[in-house]
């Protein structure tokens, strides 16, 4: 585990170079696809830096919420620490900001959903690595499992063997990634997010299962049961297109690659 390292002198987190090294990849997949559509890519800064701040202050305000007894001791420090981050806050907060973004743009429409998926789900994947790195407590439970490891050195430390849930996470997120974009004109306006949705609400809802947060209802975790909300709303913007049409686009059908288009 590296939680910090020293460079020229400074000290820095090794979660928040990994935290910033998502969104500049992020924006580098959207910047690839506002190309391919014919748009001016450098939208895709302006939609980063909202996403950045509307995520920011989603997950901090989300950790707060769960944790209201923080505000009543250090008010500054609650609001604007650097700790108490959730993501489901900043995927809430950052889907606002650039939400605003694209009205502000003219470009509220599925082609900007369908735009985001790939680069929201490889930043997931790499915000993962910065957690395994740092082993910031997103690690799972216990497990006698040959890929078990321990997390002595991380800002959480735990000599137990444990599930990597990071690792996990990475993975699965690094591949949904790929298949979002090879299917980014292979499927209807607006389904690209739709199967965004429904995989990445089925991957957390799994993981769950094995990391070490705790039961709110029914057995299941609170990231749990927004991602089977996740999950719902996907499925069913995929079955109400199955039937109107099916899926998959019409043969010959190309997006439109002119920003007049």
């Amino acid at each position: 585990m590296q939680p910090e390292i020293e460079l020229l002198g400074l000290s820095l987190k090794t979660f928040g170079l990994c935290f910033a090294v998502a969104f500049l990849v992020s924006g580098a997949v959207v910047g690839r696809r506002l190309r391919e559509l014919g748009k001016p890519v450098d939208w895709s800064y302006e939609i980063v830096f909202a996403a950045l701040v509307g995520g920011l202050v989603g997950a901090r305000g989300y950790w707060l919420l769960q944790n209201p007894g923080g505000l009543s001791d250090d008010l500054l420090g609650s609001l604007f620490g650097g700790s108490g981050l959730v993501w489901y806050g900043g995927a809430i907060g950052g889907a606002i900001g650039v939400l605003a973004w694209a009205w502000r743009r003219g470009m509220l429409n599925l082609t900007l959903l369908d735009l985001c998926a790939p680069g929201l789900a490889i930043g997931y994947a790499i915000g993962r690595v910065g957690c395994q790195v740092s082993g910031d407590g997103d690690y799972g439970e216990p497990t006698d499992l040959p890929w078990g490891m321990a997390y002595p050195d991380g800002v959480v430390p735990t000599t137990v063997d444990v599930h990597p849930t990071p690792i996990y996470e990475t993975v699965a997120m690094g591949l949904l990634a790929w298949g979002l974009w090879r299917a980014r004109d292979s499927v209807r306006p607006g389904l690209v997010f739709a199967f965004y949705l429904v995989l990445a609400g089925c991957e957390r809802f799994l993981v769950e299962f094995v990391r070490r947060n705790d039961d709110v209802l029914a057995g299941l975790t609170a990231a749990q049961l927004e991602s089977l909300a996740l999950m719902a709303v996907g499925l069913a913007w995929l079955v109400r297109a199955a039937r109107s049409g099916g899926v998959r686009l019409s043969p010959g059908y190309r997006a439109p690659r002119s920003a007049t288009a």
